[in-house]
């Protein structure tokens, strides 16, 4: 074993007796699926066709959304771009005067458009209230802190409307980098924290420090290409270390609301959510974690199934949810 690492034997990682069949079978699926890996930095092109790629594998169901009598979808203009506003139709006024600003992942580059839909819709079905989701700016086209700056300009939009504390801020993958990095930047700039935030599986650390990026490399059939050439690509040659592009770096002591932060076993980013909540609890944040047995990044559903383990985390956060996330005057 050299100084600095552990050389160990090929091995076959079998499927987890401890979660469902349901699960067995998504992770087995994804295992199985063709892997669309990330160009090289400067190949724009390539990067163009892989986010064509990558979305085209979403637009089967997206259009399921905009077509669903199920809900009230609006575009609404926030500066330079477009906020998707999305509502379950016959919810209550309640629910009406909470929103969930919602960041979609996809790793700073895929998903954004006519796609930000899905996940949205998904998020007003499991946790109710108003999803409000700004179509930030992506490369190739534009690089950090472009993304940043259009979720800072979308959140003090939202802010005019509702109390601070009707509001959650959820992130995903990518989208969990710039909810993290928006409180950061927010408490900057003198905006008060949300009510709540929800980091789900997120990518928090872009100096690639984390050990589950080597630990669970190969294991994670949802990130099989990895993470590091699309965050290096987002920055653009920025200081990783900048707490805007890696927030587990920065000052968490100071605008951070009750954060809640989901993560699985064999997640590639287990180790930026562990980090995280630990990092949030030294500085004194009210922070819960939830760690799902063999979960893949962003759980079993990304892969098409609907499992129980998906069913009983939905469910964690909504109890947590329940006297955190209130709609107020």
């Amino acid at each position: 074993m050299p100084g600095d690492r552990m050389r160990l034997p090929a091995r076959d990682i079998p499927l987890p007796l401890s979660v469902s069949a349901q699960a067995r079978a998504a992770l087995a699926t994804g295992a199985a699926r063709e892997t669309i890996a990330s160009p090289e930095l400067g190949d724009v092109a390539g990067w163009r066709a892989y986010v064509t790629a990558m979305n085209a594998r979403m637009q089967p169901y997206e259009e399921m959304v905009w077509s669903s009598p199920n809900f009230q979808i609006d575009v609404e203009r926030v500066g330079d771009i477009d906020a998707y506003v999305l509502a379950r139709k016959g919810a209550g006024e309640a629910e009406d005067r909470k929103v969930n600003f919602f960041l979609h992942g996809g790793g700073w580059v895929c998903f954004g458009g006519r796609t930000i839909v899905l996940p949205a819709a998904a998020a007003a079905h499991q946790f109710g209230g108003t999803v409000y989701a700004p179509d930030y700016r992506m490369p190739p086209d534009h690089f950090f802190p472009a993304a940043l700056d259009d979720c800072l300009a979308a959140y003090r939009e939202v802010l005019r409307r509702f109390s601070p504390g009707s509001v959650l801020v959820t992130g995903e993958s990518a989208g969990g980098n710039l909810a993290a990095a928006l409180m950061l930047k927010a408490r900057d700039v003198g905006l008060p924290p949300p009510g709540a935030l929800y980091l789900n599986t997120p990518v928090l650390d872009l100096t690639h420090s984390s050990d589950s990026l080597a630990t669970n490399w190969g294991v994670d059939v949802v990130l099989s290409s990895g993470v590091q050439g699309v965050a290096d690509f987002y920055r653009n040659g920025a200081d990783p270390r900048d707490p805007y592009l890696s927030p587990l770096l920065g000052d968490l002591s100071r605008g951070f609301p009750p954060t809640y932060l989901r993560t699985g076993t064999r997640d590639l980013l287990l180790s930026d959510t562990v980090r995280m909540h630990a990092t949030l609890r030294k500085a004194g944040v009210e922070a819960d974690l939830y760690v799902g047995e063999a979960m893949p990044h962003g759980g079993f559903a990304i892969l098409g199934a609907e499992t129980p383990e998906d069913v009983d985390a939905r469910a964690d956060l909504a109890r947590w949810l329940s006297w955190r996330w209130i709609a107020r005057d």
